[in-house]
């Protein structure tokens, strides 16, 4: 699951790192970032194509998105919080994501993502994990993006989730699962109009990654400083 990421650049520098997409449909979002404690609910730059064309996209382009996916065909909206993750087995087939992964793939650009390991095996001593690459560069989970049509206010909500794979050796020591990270030469595969680019998503290879454990007052979406990511000494298991 991948349900905590953190952009620890301003919006400015995290644009640059992927300056094959145009910008100007975000810049209104800079006074959101850095973001040290992201939660789903939220708006972050995504980056999407013209595979539907969109009247808004031509080529890879950022857009704001909220962060859990409502599919376009929902008539009300969900009485539960909406999907933020997506399973990557069966994605092709599942209704609730299939016509996304078919024609709607997204970049999602970040810093580095949270995850909890369950210390003792009763999942009430959980130690928080900061997850990220080893050079420190920021870098793209893959996902899936739809725009949904409010019935009552007639505003278009774009949203969208993050795939999950099963967990790489680094990050399998704290969890089973992990974000689909795509490499940089596979983004533009990704976002083309390919129905099913199955081999993308697999686990990133673990010694291009880091992993350090941090306080648990990231638990708390209110607390957003950035000494969250001070690491912390590896916790006691005994």
């Amino acid at each position: 699951m991948c349900g905590r990421v953190y952009i620890k650049s301003n919006l400015d520098a995290l644009l640059r790192e992927f300056s094959f997409a145009e910008r100007q449909a975000v810049e209104a979002m800079a006074n959101q970032f850095p973001r040290y404690n992201g939660e789903p609910s939220l708006y972050y730059p995504i980056i999407i194509t013209d595979v539907i064309r969109d009247p808004d996209v031509f080529g890879p382009t950022f857009v704001s998105a909220r962060w859990g996916l409502i599919p376009r065909w929902t008539k009300a909206p969900p009485g539960r919080p909406p999907p933020i993750n997506a399973r990557c087995e069966g994605i092709a087939t599942v209704g609730l994501f299939k016509e996304a992964y078919r024609r709607r793939r997204c970049l999602i650009p970040i810093d580095g993502f949270f995850e909890w390991k369950d210390i003792h095996g009763t999942g009430k001593n959980k130690q928080p994990y900061a997850v990220a690459m080893k050079s420190g560069e920021p870098f793209a989970l893959a996902g899936l993006w739809e725009t949904w049509r409010d019935p009552k206010t007639d505003e278009d909500i774009r949203t969208f989730c993050v795939i999950t794979c099963p967990a790489n050796a680094m990050v399998a020591t704290i969890h089973d699962r992990m974000p689909v990270i795509l490499h940089r030469q596979d983004h533009d595969r990704w976002l083309s109009p390919e129905a099913d680019p199955f081999d993308l998503m697999k686990p990133f290879p673990a010694d291009l990654m880091t992993m350090w454990p941090i306080d648990r007052k990231v638990g708390s979406p209110k607390y957003d400083a950035a000494d969250i990511l001070d690491p912390l000494e590896p916790p006691e298991e005994n």
